[in-house]
């Protein structure tokens, strides 16, 4: 039986956000903030894509979702549908990156043992990304527009989901729920390289206003940056890294390292995809 995203990363005490596949969306939250500044209504981001279960994408072009492949890999058949706008769309083909790589079950009982690097190195050398192709074109609204010049250091991002919350002090319930209120947050983006953003999830007085950090579910969902005078796709949610030992750990608390999938990396390929389909 294939083991979900979500269980491999709460045992190794990483997580993937994003989702990386228990439900997703939702978005973990300062505690001196009410959660009522952070809740948005699906206008503020109608190209986001809801998988079945839990996990996101976002509509770049309009028979094209792209996503984490760990929120569409894990399910036990391919996708075959994602919900846009309300409304349910049929997905076509499911093309994962051939440089994705998902954790065995080998690295997941070393990291229970305590030897963590292992199965963090397979995350960090892994193309966690996927393109849906939809048995029809999206004409009801705009796909969101990819952000190409790679400069996302030092940008505030904004993370949005609908997964699970909670708040820094303490993180989120591992177990769920992993769909929730859609919510958005924003972090500023601490690292961008190779095939990853990070972002720090700051506890107060540090960190921005609504600081906050994609929970499980939340993968593939989006992470933008503003450029041109809008908001742009820079990434999508992925894992997470924290130091904490497996036995205490709570997914997305304070001082916990979010790794997001940098679309920079990847636009020669979801081109290359596009093109050839």
């Amino acid at each position: 039986m294939r083991t979900r995203p979500f269980t491999l990363l709460f045992a190794a005490s990483f997580i993937a956000l994003a989702t990386l596949a228990s439900a997703v969306s939702a978005v973990v939250i300062r505690d001196d903030v009410a959660d009522v500044a952070y809740q948005i209504e699906s206008a503020e981001m109608l190209a986001l894509a809801d998988i079945p279960h839990e996990g996101h994408g976002v509509l770049i072009a309009p028979q094209w979702v792209v996503t984490a492949a760990h929120a569409v890999s894990w399910q036990s058949g391919m996708v075959t549908e994602v919900c846009i706008n309300g409304i349910s769309r049929r997905v076509a083909r499911v093309i994962i990156h051939p440089g994705y790589k998902s954790l065995s079950q080998e690295l997941i009982t070393q990291a229970l043992a305590g030897d963590r690097a292992p199965a963090i190195a397979l995350l960090a050398s892994s193309d966690d990304i996927a393109l849906l192709r939809l048995a029809e074109p999206v004409t009801d609204i705009a796909p969101a527009i990819l952000h190409r010049d790679g400069a996302e250091l030092g940008r505030t991002a904004k993370i949005i989901g609908r997964g699970a919350t909670g708040v820094g002090s303490s993180g989120h319930n591992p177990h769920g729920p992993n769909r929730t209120q859609l919510r958005r947050a924003f972090n500023e983006i601490t690292g961008a390289e190779g095939r990853w953003i990070k972002y720090v999830f700051d506890a107060p007085p540090a960190g921005l206003a609504l600081e906050g950090m994609s929970g499980n579910g939340d993968s593939g969902g989006p992470v933008l940056v503003e450029a041109n005078g809008r908001w742009e796709l820079a990434g999508l949610a992925a894992w997470k890294f924290s130091d904490d030992d497996s036995a205490i750990f709570r997914p997305a608390a304070y001082g916990q390292t979010s790794y997001n999938v940098r679309l920079s990396h990847y636009v020669e390929w979801i081109e290359s995809v596009m093109a050839a389909d």
